[in-house]
């Protein structure tokens, strides 16, 4: 897929203010600071697209961006950043809860991972989550680029045989860097055959 544009449109707090256009959307979530902004600014090839900040945890609202004027790539706050406080912790699971759950235009749902960590029990028990609602997803391990080709494979195949104590199938899995764009092309293939298939139907 090429991008030919890519537009912020909205960001807002609550899910029933969302878009009301039909298209599909993909929405990315993680870890706060796993890299979801670089991740998106590469992906649609746009520096300044989603705002990347040296403190974790700055979104705190669901962005809509929209892209090629075909689908919308959605940036959904990060889940588990402790230092935002209890109140703030709280409206934040209910806003990603509430988008997840309810928004009918979501698509699929990027789970970003940070390759350089082992399996960590927030991101274990957010898949989890996912699987038990139905909700449909794919990983993306960011950072590639942080590790050797050994270590590298080694952590993802950590990741995936705690996946494999739940999972009977894996879901659809990505590996990425967004300083040397890797995995930028598989993404976006995969999410042009889906909106293809969506056509189809």
């Amino acid at each position: 897929m090429k991008i030919t544009s890519a537009e912020f449109v909205i960001s807002n707090s609550r899910v029933d203010m969302c878009p009301q256009t039909g298209l599909p959307e993909y929405a990315f979530i993680g870890r706060s600071n796993v890299g979801k902004s670089s991740l998106i600014n590469m992906l649609t090839n746009h520096s300044k697209l989603a705002m990347t900040s040296s403190t974790p945890g700055k979104t705190l609202l669901v962005n809509h961006f929209l892209i090629n004027k075909e689908w919308y790539l959605v940036d959904l706050p990060g889940y588990g950043y402790a230092q935002r406080g209890k109140v703030m912790m709280e409206k934040i699971k209910k806003l990603i809860e509430s988008y997840v759950l309810e928004r009918e235009e979501m698509t699929c749902l990027f789970v970003l991972i940070d390759s350089r960590l082992e399996p960590q029990k927030i991101d274990l028990a957010f898949i989890e989550w996912l699987g038990e609602n139905g909700v449909p997803f794919a990983i993306v391990f960011t950072k590639a680029d942080k590790l050797n080709g050994s270590k590298l494979k080694a952590n993802v195949n950590a990741f995936l045989e705690k996946l494999k104590e739940q999972w009977e199938e894996l879901p659809p899995y990505f590996i990425s860097s967004s300083e040397k764009k890797t995995g930028r092309d598989e993404i976006l293939n995969y999410i042009e055959e889906i909106n293809k298939s969506l056509k189809a139907q």
